[in-house]
């Protein structure tokens, strides 16, 4: 495997340090000196802090896409890929407790700023929304599919929100317990109502 260019670097230092002090209290000085690099090379791959940001967020696209992707092919069960979603909240719990969710934080913080980004930020939050609206359609929920998706991404925001706050593991595993359950739920919904998974809906009547 070939080594990081001075560029990959530098994204990567960033993305570090945005996660973890804030991307307004992160200077070019921050970067530079995590990646022991002089101002003038740094200045040679971006020349603004925005351009910065850019690039981590497109890394970060990159990355959740290479982590959905690779538990599609290792999970043939949709439930199992939407389980490996909500223990996200385990795997990283310890950074989670420290600094909250990346996502949450920074979209977050983008919207105090009224940055610009504020969009591209919100494609985070979107690429596991429609991924997990697939996962909860191949399990039969289909016109409840993106508010299922929805609610699961509300939960785990609420568990990390709550966890930086709190420091409280017992509370992540429980609530993590919890969304199991609840997914358990759906699954028994589903396999009750048929292929389609979706219960008929009462028709209301005409004014």
């Amino acid at each position: 495997m070939s080594e990081k260019t001075t560029r990959e670097q530098i994204v990567e230092a960033a993305d570090a340090l945005f996660y973890r002090q804030g991307y307004d209290h992160t200077s070019f000085a921050d970067i530079a000196e995590a990646v022991q690099i002089s101002r003038g090379n740094f200045y040679y791959y971006f020349k603004t802090k925005d351009e910065i940001l850019d690039a981590v967020i497109e890394q970060r696209l990159a990355d959740r896409r290479a982590m959905l992707a690779r538990w599609e092919a290792e999970t043939e069960s949709p439930a199992e890929r939407i389980r490996c979603y909500i223990k996200i909240l385990i795997t990283n719990q310890a950074d989670i407790k420290r600094y909250g969710c990346p996502l949450g934080t920074l979209s977050s913080e983008l919207a105090k700023l009224n940055h610009e980004a504020q969009g591209e930020a919100k494609a985070l939050f979107t690429l596991f929304r429609t991924w997990l609206r697939r996962q909860f359609e191949e399990l039969g929920h289909g016109a409840e599919a993106d508010a299922l998706a929805l609610h699961v991404l509300a939960a785990s925001q609420g568990v990390a929100t709550l966890a930086n706050a709190y420091q409280d593991d017992a509370f992540v595993r429980r609530e993590v317990e919890g969304l199991f359950d609840w997914l358990d739920a759906r699954l028994a919904e589903a396999k009750n109502t048929g292929k389609n998974g979706a219960r008929p809906r009462k028709r209301q009547a005409a004014p």
